[in-house]
């Protein structure tokens, strides 16, 4: 099987075991066995569900440090539009910019430009690609592509084939440095601000051959050490070339408000978003053009990674999209081809129980006929997440049936009233009258 990298990783040592993580896994890739959650690798799709419900913190994210910038000649950071939503609204977008700088980067590089830039090319495929299926789904939340990929393989095809504003972002960083510097593209380090942990496995492993982003960095990382250094003189003063367009991204819906072309949808929040794309497996929504999907509630304001309420944010993001101008730049390129994906997307045989298909019908039948035994309280108690999810463990080999609390019970119960019957129960000897058998006088009435 497939080796897959993950950002999220589990802390044994603080994990207690509790359950919480495995009912709120939107692809059911946690298990607790032994007292301990363990991760399924190929059905993780890093959205840092469980990172937000762990009340022990034994869930955590994997990102670099800022000392990896010491491996490059020249670093150029890629702050996410929703960064500057985490300031204080006295501390404005260049001063932010000038203090990464103060930070140890080069040069800054807005990917809410990369993002205006993506929103044109949107609209561009949405008008010369009209027998696109309905809806497209967006490709800039990592979270959610992964999770068409493992759980609606079906729906790969209404991804639009456009790279992510954070990809499009460190190439056009990458290029913009060769020029300004001289150097050689593999001499200067691009490092995405990340508010969550799908970016970095985005990053680290993406869907098709190399990120033009060579690291990641957590954006609670990147705020603490900015903050004491905003009052610090930064080497040069940095003016925001990017408009409320491309800032607005940060927040769910910005993307639609830049799109501004068709029937267009906007849902925010892992669940909601399952929802959404099960009524388009059903063949729903047709009536839409654009769906606009981000797996944290609120838009990447709500990432697990961001130091500051969301609610705060987005409303320091909504009057940051009024503050600056609405109109888009137009120093980008129209070559459509610079922003397409250059391989398709493939799904992730994460969900099957057998690579043969007739085994994995066998286990089928077999986990529907133990489900329909077990108690169907999906109480977690078992260490899998419900039911269903124990009946399949049970036919791969991962769980006995004995897990489930209530069938243990019942055993036990079972048991303990057989011992019961059986202490009340006497043995043939024990009917007759010893005195009688030791005198010869046979078996007594």
């Amino acid at each position: 099987m497939q080796q897959y990298f993950h950002s999220v990783r589990l802390d044994e040592e603080k994990c207690k075991g509790c359950t919480n993580c495995i009912k709120h896994c939107p692809t059911e890739a946690i298990r607790v066995r032994k007292g301990k959650a363990r991760i399924i690798e190929e059905r993780c799709i890093d959205c840092g569900e469980c990172i937000r419900i762990c009340p022990n913190q034994a869930k955590l994210a994997i990102t670099d440090c800022l000392d990896k910038l010491k491996d490059f000649k020249y670093t150029v950071a890629l702050p996410a539009p929703s960064f500057y939503g985490q300031f204080k609204p006295e501390i404005t977008p260049s001063r932010v910019l000038s203090a990464l700088l103060a930070l140890g980067f080069h040069d800054v590089f807005e990917v809410a430009l990369a993002a205006e830039a993506v929103s044109w090319a949107i609209r561009h495929y949405m008008e010369v690609c009209v027998d696109r299926p309905r809806p497209l789904i967006s490709s800039a939340c990592p979270a959610v592509v992964r999770l068409i990929q493992v759980r609606f393989p079906s729906l790969l095809e209404h991804i639009i084939p456009i790279e992510s504003p954070m990809e499009i972002a460190g190439r056009m960083a990458r290029e913009q440095a060769c020029r300004k510097t001289g150097l050689k593209p593999d001499e200067i380090g691009t490092f995405f601000i990340t508010p969550c942990p799908a970016k970095v496995t985005e990053i680290k492993q993406p869907p098709e051959g190399r990120s033009s982003v060579d690291g990641a960095i957590s954006m609670a990382v990147v705020y603490g050490a900015l903050l004491k250094r905003l009052e610090m003189p930064a080497p040069y003063p940095v003016a925001p070339r990017a408009s409320g367009v491309g800032i607005g991204w940060g927040r769910a819906g910005g993307e639609n408000e830049a799109i501004k072309a068709g029937s267009l949808l906007a849902v925010d929040g892992i669940h909601s978003v399952i929802s959404v794309l099960e009524e388009i497996e059903r063949g729903g929504l047709t009536d839409i053009d654009y769906l606009e999907a981000q797996a944290c509630t609120g838009g990447c304001i709500g990432g697990p990674l961001v130091p500051q309420n969301p609610f705060v944010a987005r409303v320091r993001m909504g009057n940051l999209v009024k503050l600056y101008p609405a109109g888009e730049r137009g120093d980008f390129t129209r070559d459509f081809d610079y922003y397409r994906l250059k391989t398709p997307i493939t799904p992730r045989p994460a969900l099957t129980l057998a690579k043969d298909p007739q085994v994995a019908l066998a286990r089928l039948e077999e986990a529907e006929r133990i489900c329909t035994e077990l108690p169907g309280l999906d109480c977690g108690s078992c260490g899998s997440p419900s039911c269903r999810a124990l009946a399949e463990d049970i036919v791969q080999g991962y769980a006995r049936r004995s897990y489930c609390i209530f069938e243990l019970r019942e055993r036990l119960q079972q048991l303990a009233e057989e011992m019961v019957e059986l202490a009340q129960k006497q043995p043939p000897a024990m009917g007759r009258d010893w005195k009688q058998v030791r005198d010869g006088g046979g078996e007594t009435d």
